[in-house]
C-alpha cells in the first residue's frame, strides 16, 4: 500500500506517523519548512507521540512539496488540508480541500481520495456531482491537540462515510497501526458522517458553554463554583469530564464547527445551536468586564495557548478577551513562550517571565501554572481543576 497524505497539521501528521508504521506514506505540504523537518524527523507541531515515533520508530515516511510526486502510484490519497470558516460566506471554506481534489483529477490516477478535514453537510456528495467523479469519501477525525497520534492508536471509533470494500480497507488500515483493541467501527453514508463530525464537536462546545455558565453565575453571586459542579457532575448521567470552567472555548475546531452547523441550520428551525455561539461570545464579555473592574493599568496575557501541551492559540478564547480590554484603554502585554516576534496584534510580547510578572497588574490564566505562585495575588482565572 503507497498512501500519500495532503497537509501535515494535527489530522494530516498524525495520519502520516500512524500509517508510515507499515505502509510507504507520502505527506505533502507547501511550506518548505515543515517539509524538511519531517524528513529530518522533528516534528513541527507539539504532540509529545509524534515526537516519541520520530525518535525510536522506524517510520516509512517522506514529505514533500511535490503533490505529483505525492500523488503517483497511490491507492490512499487522504486530504487533510485546513478548512476555516468564513464569516462573510457563513461556510466553511473549502477552497484547500477542492484544490487537492482537482490536481487528483488532473493526474488522470486509480486512487481512492479520503478525505479528513472538517466540512460541511453535503460536501461530498456535492463534490461528486460538481467534478463527475465517485472515488471519494469522508471518514471524520476525532482528535484532540497535543494527543492527536495518541487519538489515533487509541481511537474512541472509527467512521467511514461509505458502505464499500475500499473504505473497509481503509479502516483496517487505521486498525492495523492502531494500539488499541475492539475498536467501535461505524459504515454510513458521507453526509451522516459529516453530520456526526459537526454534532459532536458542538456537543463539546456546549459543555464548555454550559459549564462557564454556570461559573459566570456563580461567580457574580458570590457563591463557590467548584462546589456546585462536582455536585452536578457527580450525577452518572453527567459526568465529571470537560467540566472545568475556561475563558471560552477556542482552537482548531470548536469555533468553527459550532458556526458551520448553525449555517447548516439556515431552514430547520433550531435554540440551542445558536445559543452555543452566543454563550462563548458573552463568556468572554464577561470575563473582559472582571478584569477592567479591578481598573488595571497594565494587563499580562499568560499564555495565547489556551490547553495545557498544545502549541496553538489559533482562534482562542483570550484573543477575543485581549480586544475588549485593549479597547477600553488598558494597556496588554503577553507571554508567550512559542512567539518569537516582539509583538502580536499591536500588543508588546515579554519574554522575559520575571519581566512580564512585575510589568503586569493583572495577569490572566487560562489554566494555571504553578511558576505563578509567588504572584498569585496578581492573577484572573476560573481553572478550578488544575486540568483541561
Amino acid at each position: 500500500m503507497k498512501i500519500a497524505v495532503a497537509g501535515t497539521g494535527y489530522v494530516g501528521l498524525s495520519l502520516a506517523t500512524l500509517l508510515s508504521q507499515k505502509y510507504e506514506v507520502i505527506a505533502l505540504d507547501i511550506v518548505p519548512e515543515k517539509v524538511e523537518k519531517i524528513n529530518k524527523r522533528i516534528s513541527p507541531i507539539k504532540d509529545e507521540y509524534i515526537e516519541k515515533f520520530f525518535r525510536e520508530k522506524e517510520l516509512n515516511l517522506k514529505a514533500t512539496m511535490d503533490y505529483q510526486e505525492a500523488f503517483c502510484d497511490t491507492d490512499y490519497i487522504i486530504i487533510s488540508t485546513p478548512t476555516n470558516y468564513d464569516d462573510e460566506k457563513n461556510f466553511f471554506d473549502t477552497s484547500s480541500v477542492e484544490d487537492i481534489i482537482t490536481k487528483v483529477i488532473s493526474m488522470n490516477i486509480d486512487t481512492t481520495i479520503v478525505v479528513k478535514s472538517t466540512i460541511p453537510v453535503g460536501f461530498i456528495d456535492n463534490v461528486k456531482k460538481k467534478y463527475q467523479i465517485d472515488n471519494i469519501f469522508f471518514s471524520p477525525e476525532f482528535l484532540r491537540e497535543g494527543k492527536a497520534l495518541y487519538d489515533n492508536l487509541y481511537p474512541s471509533r472509527i467512521i467511514a462515510g461509505e458502505k464499500s470494500e475500499r473504505a473497509k480497507v481503509f479502516v483496517e488500515m487505521l486498525q492495523s497501526c492502531a494500539m488499541k483493541e475492539d475498536i467501535p467501527v461505524l459504515y454510513m453514508n458521507n453526509t451522516e458522517a459529516e453530520a456526526v463530525k459537526l454534532f459532536a464537536n458542538t456537543y463539546l462546545a456546549l459543555r464548555v458553554a454550559y459549564f462557564n455558565e454556570l461559573d459566570t453565575y456563580a461567580e457574580l453571586k458570590g457563591l463557590n463554583t467548584k462546589d456546585i459542579i462536582e455536585g452536578v457532575c457527580l450525577d452518572p448521567r453527567i459526568g465529571t469530564h470537560y467540566n472545568n470552567p475556561s475563558f471560552g472555548y477556542g482552537g482548531y475546531c470548536l469555533p468553527k464547527d459550532t458556526k458551520q452547523l448553525k449555517a447548516n441550520y439556515k431552514d430547520v428551525p433550531e435554540n440551542l445551536i445558536s445559543a452555543i455561539v452566543e454563550s462563548n461570545r458573552t463568556r468572554k464579555d464577561h470575563i473582559a468586564e472582571m478584569i477592567l473592574k479591578r481598573n488595571p493599568k497594565v494587563v499580562g496575557i499568560y499564555r495565547l495557548t489556551m490547553k495545557s501541551g498544545s502549541d496553538n492559540f489559533r482562534a482562542s478564547a483570550i484573543q477575543g478577551v485581549m480586544k475588549q480590554i485593549k479597547a477600553n484603554g488598558v494597556e496588554v502585554i503577553i507571554y508567550e513562550p512559542t512567539l518569537k516576534e516582539r509583538e502580536f496584534y499591536n500588543s508588546k510580547v515579554i519574554q522575559d517571565f520575571n519581566e512580564f510578572k512585575t510589568l503586569s497588574d493583572v495577569i490572566l490564566v487560562n489554566r494555571y501554572d504553578d511558576s505563578l505562585n509567588d504572584v498569585s495575588d496578581k492573577v484572573y482565572t476560573r481553572d478550578l481543576f488544575s486540568r483541561d
